[in-house]
């Protein structure tokens, strides 16, 4: 069974736009507005300053990702830290979260910038961008 004119026509026009859409979709990237979560992203340097299930413990690196608009993903070097994903907001000159049991406190006005968070409201962290 062979495809019919129409069919081929499609899949010609397909192929040949396909290279199209995909630099159209990387150039809208390229050309978005920066958000909260691009200014939190990088890598933090700090220590565990509270922990309601253990005890603390220095130079734990923290890495923030923006995972989307306003969103960033969370990881670090210590496994008692869980993955969070955290919503942004900003207010009054700093970011924070939007909502969740996770907090996260940027205070940018600081050099280099500070973070504070609270993972899950059971373990805490503080430190400054590397």
């Amino acid at each position: 069974m062979g495809l019919r004119r129409s069919e081929v026509l499609h899949i010609a026009a397909a192929a040949l736009l396909a290279p199209w859409a995909l630099r159209a979709g990387a150039a809208e990237e390229a050309r978005r507005k920066p958000d909260l979560g691009d200014a939190a992203e990088g890598s933090y340097a700090g220590d565990v300053i509270s922990d309601s299930k253990g005890s603390s413990r220095s130079d734990v690196t923290l890495t923030v990702t923006r995972i989307g608009r306003n969103l960033v993903r969370i990881t670090s070097d210590y496994p008692r830290l869980p993955v969070v994903e955290v919503p942004l907001t900003g207010v009054m000159g700093k970011i924070l979260q939007a909502r969740g049991d996770s907090v996260f406190l940027l205070d940018r006005s600081q050099s280099p910038a500070k973070l504070d968070v609270s993972f899950l409201n059971e373990v805490s962290w503080s430190g400054l961008k590397r």
